[in-house]
């Protein structure tokens, strides 16, 4: 469906980052704090599944190496 354009070592980035913001999520439940926590952990966690990021498809970015 998409063209992969995340390395492994970017996927497990996001994955980490993504995990801290479902930990401050829950930390700060009802909060503006809470809330932006969840959308930065969904996206986060979404990239880092799928192995595709917009914003590089945008600029142009791709961290994945190419398989020969």
């Amino acid at each position: 469906m998409f063209k992969t354009n995340e390395s492994t070592t970017d996927r497990i980035i996001r994955a980490i980052v993504g995990i801290a913001a479902l930990v401050v999520f829950f930390l700060n439940q009802g909060t503006t704090l809470g809330w932006v926590a969840l959308v930065v952990a969904v996206l986060a966690l979404f990239t880092a599944i799928v192995g595709w990021c917009a914003l590089y498809t945008v600029f142009g970015i791709n961290t994945c190496k190419l398989k020969n």
